[in-house]
Order: C-alpha cells, then structure tokens, then sequence
C-alpha cells in the first residue's frame, strides 16, 4: 500500500512539473494557478512525511535566491519563476542538501544550453527568449529521480 502511494505521489508531482512545463514553453509564463496550489501540496506532503524542515528550507533558500535576481534584473527572471521555485526548492529539499544543490545549479545550467542550443538553431541575437521554468522543472525532476533510484 505505502508503494502504491509513493507511486501515485510521483506520478502527479511530475505531471505538475511536466504542466508547469509545457505552459511555460507556449506562454512564456507561469501562472498561479499551478505554481502555488503546487508549492503548497509539496510543503503539506513533506511535513506529513516528515521533512517538513528541509522542504521548507529548501524552499525558502531558493525562492529568495530567485527573488534576488527578480528585484535586480526582471527582465531576465520572472515572478512566476520565483513562485515556482517554492515548490521545486521544497521538492528537491526533501531529499536534502546534496539533492537541493544538485537542482539549484543545474536548472540555470540547462536554461543556458537551452539557450546556446537555440541561438545556433538560427536565434538572432537580442531577440531570443528561453523559459527558465522548464529547465527548473527537469534539472528538480532529474535530481529527485536520482535520489530515489540510489
């Protein structure tokens, strides 16, 4: 029983993750609607587990990160992306430190690439948009997976 609910709770947190996705990649946004209902589960499903704490650290540390680069440079980060980042930064710190760090550095690593990749696929310069929000969302899902297979 307790696997069936393990399995369950995977299965939806990444069709959360994979909606947050594909919103983000059409609209170039992320809406409320789904970052924070999301971010609440998570902290709410960690406390019941019983890592409360990390989540919310985890949490708390990224979203302020995030926040920071907001409030210095807007354009290049937006507020849907700190929203996110409460959910994600909870999600990855449930796992603990190692998982978090390992999340936190890859999602802007992705984004870059994303970035290098569509930039060589014919992206003029100044005029090329890549949505943080899917990188975030792959770079936690990755992180987690691994945490769980090992």
């Amino acid at each position: 029983m307790r696997t069936a609910v393990a399995s369950l709770a995977v299965a939806l947190v990444f069709v959360w993750l994979a909606a947050l996705s594909c919103y983000d990649i059409r609209q170039r946004r992320l809406p409320n609607r789904l970052t924070l209902p999301g971010a609440g589960v998570i902290l709410l499903a960690a406390a019941v587990a019983g890592r409360g704490l990390p989540a919310l650290a985890g949490a708390a540390t990224l979203a302020g990160m995030y926040l920071l680069v907001h409030l210095v440079a807007p354009a290049g980060m937006g507020a849907g992306d700190v929203k996110l980042a409460i959910g994600v930064g909870g999600l990855a710190g449930c796992f603990g430190a190692e998982v978090w760090l390992l999340a936190a550095l890859s999602a802007p690593l992705l984004t870059a690439l994303c970035g290098v990749v569509a930039w060589f696929l014919g992206g003029a310069a100044g005029t090329l948009t890549v949505p943080h929000g899917p990188s975030m969302c792959v770079a936690t899902a990755g992180a987690a997976g691994l945490a769980l297979l090992g």
